[in-house]
């Protein structure tokens, strides 16, 4: 149960600092408004979806995956 714990504690670090970065880095880092980013508007509706922030964010918690379970 210890190692469960463990992998407890640092996976709620791990999205506190994710958690910080979003709210605090967008001023800097424009997430949703990315080159790449779908985003049509029409007369009643809206569409948006940010294809290359997926990406970026898949990439990044790719890279931080393999880093901690290698």
């Amino acid at each position: 149960m210890t190692d469960i714990g463990k992998m407890l504690i640092i996976l709620g670090i791990i999205l506190v600092v994710v958690g910080c970065v979003i709210h605090f880095g967008g001023k800097f880092i424009p997430f949703g408004k990315l080159p790449g980013d779908i985003n049509v508007v029409g007369e009643n509706s809206s569409f948006h979806f940010p294809v290359m922030t997926c990406i970026i964010i898949s990439v990044v918690l790719s890279v931080i995956a393999n880093l901690f379970f290698r």
